[in-house]
């Protein structure tokens, strides 16, 4: 039974950090990343702001809503490769720290047969498209970190205190026990336990890097038909591959009144998730005259099951009177291995499109998306305590998009704009981004080709560690981190 004081405890906890959680990301912290949606797909959607809930006839649609399938009169197949660069400015303590992290990849592979029906054919059913696509829903290469030349009000060790005193010393070997080890921290449950008084002295300086890798695939499989050129409806499934890898460095330089270093530590851990899950898509698009299009697309709950394996290790350099290394020690945690399910949010969006005759159109999307709905199951350890943070520190959310399309004889211009709401309920930090996109398009009979550049820009906070004084505010060092990435993508398409 997890006790209310517990409950309280963490409530503060997660609201407020993103950053150690007992050397590693949180199952909180998992669940919002694998739950996170930002419209993907070819360049001529991207180039839109993503915008593609009523607008058929993109073999975006596959992943999207694949009533839209119910438009293609003609078989295709697409690729698009992409490069990213991300860039993250991290402000700590008044310092800023630039780190840069490129990426090319292959976010979308294509592929729709479609089978219409004569015009001179009877009956309302008008033919449809069988579609299968790999997309790449979800990026997780990043890099950020801060340095510090001003102290801390306080130290990780009094992170590790904190939680000692109040859950118990953890079992030998574990990852959180790594302080332990070395004795930077002492003491016992019975008399408490304390910083190391011969070398953690004071406040000290701090740095940290974090590098994450991987991402989210999923491989979609659709169907959409087309009744009388009104009523389009598809359905379909989506198995996603997930795959996220963290490397993170901490470390703490402690000196004594005098400015002689007498202590040097640093932890660092390694997270390592796999997984798979499989959702449901289900979507329609009606067309009430015949230069408006209304679309509606639901999306199941994503069922995941994870693998999660973490590990850290210690490395401490302690110094004498004089400020000379008197000896170092170094230990290793044993790995942490763990299983568990999680269950993703409902997904439902819904938009509309305007055609200007055959010169363009505009068009517009909404989402609504529940955060709070995540919910994660374990054998292997109690989750209760991520659920009702999950439940009390995450909230419901509004994304919208908005492109248009002008048209001149073969080429396509585009541009577009795209709002994802903060999916947290915290008010003293705004966690949304904002993206600008613009496009360029030639369409030929047979082949096409476009290229989109888009912007996103977000601003998130990261506690290194949280630490409450006697008032609950949380004194652990405070980074915030902008991040802006510039994606260029580039869409190849055939058509037969």
């Amino acid at each position: 039974m997890i006790s209310t004081k517990k409950l309280l405890f963490a409530t503060s906890f997660f609201l407020l950090s993103a950053g150690f959680s007992l050397a590693q990301t949180s199952y909180f912290e998992d669940a919002l990343r694998f739950s996170k949606y930002y419209s993907t797909g070819s360049a001529r959607i991207l180039g839109l702001g993503g915008t593609q809930i009523s607008l058929g006839g993109d073999i975006s649609n596959i992943h999207s809503n694949p009533a839209g399938l119910g438009f293609f009169r003609k078989s295709e197949f697409s690729l698009s490769p992409s490069y990213s660069i991300a860039q993250s400015q991290t402000t700590f303590l008044g310092q800023l720290q630039n780190d840069r992290t490129p990426n090319f990849s292959l976010p979308n592979l294509s592929l729709a047969l479609s089978s219409p029906k004569g015009p001179l054919e009877a009956g309302s059913f008008r033919g449809g498209t069988f579609g299968i696509s790999f997309n790449r829903i979800a990026n997780f290469n990043n890099q950020f970190g801060h340095f510090s030349t001003q102290n801390n009000q306080s130290s990780l060790l009094d992170f590790y205190i904190s939680q000692y005193n109040a859950f118990g010393e953890p079992p030998l070997g574990a990852t959180d026990g790594l302080v332990l080890d070395i004795e930077l921290v002492q003491g016992n449950e019975t008399d408490g336990f304390f910083r190391d008084p011969l070398y953690a002295i004071g406040q000290p300086l701090s740095d940290e890097i974090i590098i994450t890798e991987g991402g989210i695939s999923q491989t979609s499989i659709s169907y959409g038909a087309n009744f009388d050129n009104k009523l389009f409806i598809g359905g379909g499934i989506g198995l996603q591959s997930v795959n996220f890898f963290q490397n993170r460095i901490f470390g703490e330089e402690f000196r004594d009144s005098d400015g002689i270093r007498s202590l040097i530590y640093s932890i660092e851990d390694n997270t390592q998730i796999n997984g798979f899950g499989a959702n449901i898509n289900l979507g329609l698009i009606y067309k009430p005259i015949e230069t408006i299009n209304l679309g509606l697309n639901f999306k199941s709950p994503t069922w995941h099951r994870l693998n999660k394996e973490v590990d850290a290790n210690i490395i401490g350099e302690f110094y004498d009177l004089n400020g000379q290394l008197e000896f170092s020690e170094r230990e290793f945690s044993n790995i942490e291995l763990s299983t568990n399910s999680l269950r993703t949010p409902i997904f439902v969006s819904g938009g509309a499109t305007y055609f200007f005759g055959k010169n363009g159109f505009i068009s517009a999307d909404i989402d609504y998306i529940d955060y709070s709905q995540n919910r994660i199951n374990s054998r292997d350890f109690d989750p209760t305590i991520d659920n009702f943070e999950i439940s009390n520190s995450l909230g419901q959310t509004i994304n919208y998009r908005i492109g248009g399309e002008y048209r001149l004889n073969f080429w396509r211009l585009r541009a577009g704009y795209a709002f994802y709401g903060d999916p947290t309920i915290d008010q003293n930090f705004d966690r949304s981004l904002i993206q600008f996109s613009g496009g360029l398009g030639v369409k030929l009979e047979k082949f096409y080709v476009d290229f989109a550049l888009i912007n996103s820009t977000s601003e998130n906070p990261y506690f290194s560690y949280s630490l409450f004084n006697n008032l609950g505010n949380n004194i652990g060092p405070l980074s915030t981190i902008r991040r802006n990435v510039n994606q260029g993508l580039l869409t190849i398409g055939f058509n037969f």
